[in-house]
Order: C-alpha cells, then sequence, then structure tokens
C-alpha cells in the first residue's frame, strides 16, 4: 500500500535531532514520496540539503508563504523567480493568503499570490495554496485567474463542504490532514460527499498532529491515521483511499 505526503516540512528545526529517523519511519509506514513546500528564502538551503539525502522521496516546491509577505516582499519574490529560473520543481507553494495573525500586508499578500499563479502557469505547474481566515480573498484572485491552465491543492483544507466545492471548480483538489481526526475539525461532516478523485493526503508536519497524537510534534508516518479516518468517513477500505489518492498526487504534481 502506498501512501503520499503532499505536504510536509521536514526541513522545520523540529527535525534537526532525527530527521533521518523521521523520513525512514515514514518510509517503513508505506509513504513512498514526500512533497516539500517552500516558505521564504531563509529555508532554502535547509530544503535543498533534504532533497540531496533523499533524492528519490522528496519532491520540491518553491514559492513565497503568504505569512513571509514582509516589507521585503519583492527581495523575496524576486529570490522565488530567480530559483524558479535555474532549476525544477514540481509545484509553486505554498502561496495564498493568512489573514489570522496579521493584516498589514493584505495588498502585499494579494500582489505575491496574483505573481506566483502568473509564474504557474507560464510553467505549467501546480499551485499549492494556504488559506488561513482568508476563503473569501483567495476565491477572488482564483475567479480572477481561473482557467486549464490554473489547478493544483488547496492545502489543509478546514472550509466549509460550500467553500469544497468552490475550491475544486477551480480545478483544485483538496489537502486532507489531521483535521479530519479532531473532534472538532467538523470536515469529517461532509467529506463523504466529495469525491474522492478530488482528495489527496497530507500532514503539514510537523504541525496538526493527528489524534491521538494532537499537539505534539507531527511527523509523515502519521498519514496513515488520516488515510483510517478518510476510509471511515467514506466506508471504504484504507487500501482504496491509499490508491486513489495516491494517484490523484502523482497526477497533480506531473510525477
Amino acid at each position: 500500500m502506498q501512501l503520499i505526503d503532499t505536504h510536509t516540512h521536514l526541513y522545520s528545526s523540529q527535525f534537526d535531532q532525527d530527521r533521518n529517523e523521521t523520513v525512514q519511519r515514514a518510509i517503513a509506514n508505506g509513504v513512498s514520496h514526500f512533497f516539500i513546500p517552500a516558505i521564504d528564502q531563509s529555508y532554502a538551503e535547509a530544503m535543498f540539503a533534504l532533497k540531496k539525502d533523499f533524492p528519490k522521496h522528496m519532491h520540491l516546491m518553491m514559492g513565497l508563504h503568504p505569512t513571509s509577505v514582509k516589507a521585503n516582499y519583492k527581495d523575496e519574490l524576486e529570490f522565488v523567480k530567480q530559483t524558479l529560473d535555474k532549476q525544477e520543481f514540481v509545484a509553486i507553494g505554498e502561496i495564498g493568503m493568512d489573514l489570522y495573525w496579521d493584516k498589514t500586508f493584505i495588498k502585499e499578500q494579494q500582489f505575491a499570490f496574483r505573481q506566483q499563479i502568473q509564474w504557474a502557469k507560464e510553467r505549467k505547474l501546480p499551485i499549492v495554496i494556504h488559506c488561513r481566515d482568508a476563503f473569501d480573498e483567495v476565491f477572488e484572485i482564483l475567479e480572477a485567474e481561473k482557467g486549464t491552465d490554473l489547478f493544483g491543492i488547496f492545502h489543509c483544507f478546514t472550509g466549509t463542504l460550500e467553500q469544497a466545492q468552490k475550491a475544486i471548480s477551480y480545478n483544485m483538489k483538496l489537502g486532507i490532514g489531521g483535521v479530519i481526526t479532531f473532534k472538532n475539525g467538523k470536515i469529517d461532516q461532509f467529506l463523504n460527499q466529495i469525491g474522492l478523485e478530488h482528495l489527496v493526503l497530507e500532514t503539514d508536519s510537523p504541525y496538526l498532529a493527528p489524534t491521538p497524537h494532537r499537539g505534539k510534534r507531527n511527523e509523515s508516518s502519521y498519514i496513515n491515521l488520516v488515510a483510517e479516518k478518510l476510509a471511515n468517513v467514506h466506508q471504504v477500505t484504507i487500501e482504496k483511499i491509499a490508491a486513489i489518492t495516491s494517484e490523484n498526487a502523482l497526477t497533480i504534481f506531473g510525477l
């Protein structure tokens, strides 16, 4: 049974003491591919080192995370563009909007999101969207940019059924992670109404560990707990969940 973690920050300092062991644990648990989102240039060196250490398993994205859109955002975007021009990546992400922590740079976030969507279209790459307290703002930009050349993953989806359907209408798969196992997560109440062809699995490790590890460091080996919960919600086998979500992920990322 093959499982794919479409979103994990394995370069995080939280893994500095046991990164290799963490990766090997996940591989032993059936995780064959790890998709690594970018945040900003301060993480780039660690991200590239991860790819060098596990070239067959790690697949890198490039992009500017919305919470890293600050006063120097133009410098950060220039780094993204130059890096995209130098080497190959499987996606542009994670990009989007985050109005949970700070609304100071909302216009800059909007600009950065649209700019990076344009780069994705030019390169025929998927986008991986981060959205927190910003569904309306994200959908407004997706509406303006919609088309056959816009596609990707709505990472860590935590919205409503209506928002899920809207995201799917823009050629987005929904990234399902630990939130599906939370008592107050809510998405488990309607995901049985969303076809499996629209879903991919993720951990977002080291964040959002699924129950019973909630509140602790998350890791890719826990993705089987997400798959088990989704299988329960859809009333199918975990093998079916693994097969369909893995095929979805490989298709999106062009592997």
